[in-house]
């Protein structure tokens, strides 16, 4: 039965915030270092030390990571967290964010965007994140940074995304003066899990969490019809026990990846029938399991690397 099995992403979202983050541990080297170097980058920022720092915020590892270094730095009370409200925002992770956003001790601003009204992003080329992330940073620049006296706006780029060549976000950032500390201070994925441990952060062990836009094949259009079918489908994977999922959306067919050393759980017959109602009813006709397991960066990838074998 789906109850048998405890999700990380399930039991993340329904059990009791911890204590409040403490700010002022002390941190082993080289993480200490990281630190250090991080709040140098904000501090210089800042200036004469006046105003905020904007965080542009998902409730994901990296941004909670930066989060609790530049409210370490500055204080709580110049650190605001800024978080992007659009239907590629899964509710799932508005609702975790949240969450996460009340250990930190950081008040959380919405800025609503509207990347659907973008024909660049609505046609889903390989460069579709540097258009969310652009509607996010004029967003950020047009009504929100004179209104909370933002001095400066961070994003949680990390060392290894910035060598990814599907992250065309970091160009958005550069564009718009984001700072981007955590890559800056050389900080790696695994650099960021391990200060998100000594944090004691909620989303220490938070499995990556991609906009649902990702899981639309590049060249299919962007609609708020399909990113509502895949966050509900989605959530009907989560609920029947697995611990991570992308949901692909092929039109009428459903592609779900899944951890592979979960594919056992599939064979409950129960759990597959109860599943299979579950993602039809979130607007599929088919529903297919993807024997490769789960995939980061699926569709994107495979054509930049396809790209670069030709040339």
């Amino acid at each position: 039965m789906w109850g048998e099995h405890s999700t990380l992403n399930r039991a993340l979202r329904t059990r009791p915030v911890e204590s409040a983050v403490d700010l002022s541990i002390d941190l082993p080297e080289p993480l200490h270092t990281i630190a250090e170097h991080v709040a140098s980058e904000i501090r210089s920022a800042l200036k004469n030390g006046g105003g905020r720092v904007g965080v542009a915020y998902s409730g994901g590892v990296d941004s909670s990571v930066l989060a609790a270094l530049v409210a370490r730095a500055v204080g709580r009370d110049h650190t605001l967290l800024l978080l992007g409200e659009s239907a590629s925002l899964a509710r799932r992770e508005h609702a975790f964010a949240m969450r996460q956003a009340t250990q930190l001790g950081l008040r959380v601003v919405m800025v609503e965007t509207h990347e659907l009204n973008d024909q660049d992003y609505v046609a889903n080329s390989v460069n579709r994140c540097y258009f969310c992330k652009d509607e996010l940073f004029t967003r950020i620049d047009e009504s929100v940074a004179r209104r909370h006296q933002l001095a400066v706006v961070a994003y949680g780029e990390n060392a290894d995304d910035s060598r990814r060549p599907d992250r065309p976000g970091g160009r958005a950032a550069r564009e718009h003066r984001v700072l981007y500390p955590l890559a800056l201070a050389g900080a790696t994925k695994s650099d960021v899990r391990a200060l998100a441990r000594e944090f004691n952060l909620v989303s220490a062990n938070k499995p990556a969490a991609p906009c649902l836009a990702s899981r639309i094949p590049h060249g299919e259009p962007v609609t708020a019809e399909k990113l509502r079918a895949v966050d509900e489908a989605e959530d009907a994977v989560l609920q029947a026990g697995f611990s991570d999922c992308r949901v692909r959306h092929h039109g009428a067919i459903a592609r779900i990846e899944v951890p592979s050393e979960e594919f056992e759980l599939i064979l409950d017959e129960t759990r597959r029938h109860d599943l299979i109602a579950a993602v039809k009813a979130a607007g599929f006709t088919h529903v297919t399991l993807d024997m490769n397991g789960i995939q980061s960066g699926a569709f994107t990838l495979s054509i930049l690397n396809s790209g670069a074998r030709r040339g």
